[in-house]
């Protein structure tokens, strides 16, 4: 089974990652406030938008384009730090169970079995930043003197770390952790196995 630099695939993880984030940012930043927005329990500072179109709309006409990027630092960090250690894990953890004898290299349960441990260290390394991230969408925030809007709780990412671990400890860095990663092992475990499935096939019918 070829290697991979690991480097190469922290990198590219990252660079992907990264890029994926930024264009993505408005998209996400509309989907955490609706998700947060509840008449009768709200959580944080809430958003009312009728759909994804009238969010952007109204966040374009109040905020313009500082608005819909909100965060994007965040995000940005967010990502890059999960997709540069998705590949590099997947490919170790798979290294080790066919090099150690434990599983086939062309096997099904190998793929499932390296995505998995893949997907569990991806919402240990993401989570911290993807609380922040959370928390900056949906903080208060105040007009400046030149129109932008400003959140009036955190800065940006090390700020709200920070001040979530004097206010709650590491484990405020962890809240939702479970929720997370049913959200995230399964897009992980689908992903690595799918294209490990299909480079094989592939392989098979170029080959043949």
């Amino acid at each position: 089974m070829a290697d991979q630099i690991p480097i190469t695939s922290v990198a590219a993880g990252a660079a992907s990652g990264a890029v994926g984030a930024a264009l993505g940012n408005p998209l996400f930043l509309i989907k955490a406030r609706m998700q947060a927005y509840s008449p009768a329990l709200p959580v944080g500072t809430q958003h009312f938008y009728k759909n994804s179109f009238d969010a952007l709309s109204i966040i374009w006409k109040t905020e313009k384009i500082h608005g819909l990027f909100r965060g994007v630092d965040t995000a940005i960090l967010r990502t890059a730090i999960g997709s540069s250690a998705q590949l590099p894990v997947y490919n170790w953890t798979k290294n080790q169970l066919v090099t150690n004898d434990i599983l086939p290299a062309n096997s099904v349960w190998t793929y499932l079995a390296s995505s998995s441990v893949s997907g569990v260290c991806v919402c240990l390394a993401m989570q911290p930043a993807d609380t922040a991230l959370t928390r900056v969408y949906n903080q208060p925030t105040v007009r400046l003197p030149d129109g932008r809007l400003q959140g009036t709780l955190y800065k940006n990412l090390v700020d709200c770390l920070w001040k979530t671990f004097k206010a709650e400890g590491l484990f405020g860095w962890y809240k939702g952790s479970t929720a997370h990663f049913l959200r995230i092992a399964p897009h992980t475990i689908i992903t690595l196995t799918a294209n490990d499935i299909i480079l094989g096939v592939y392989k098979n019918l170029v080959l043949s």
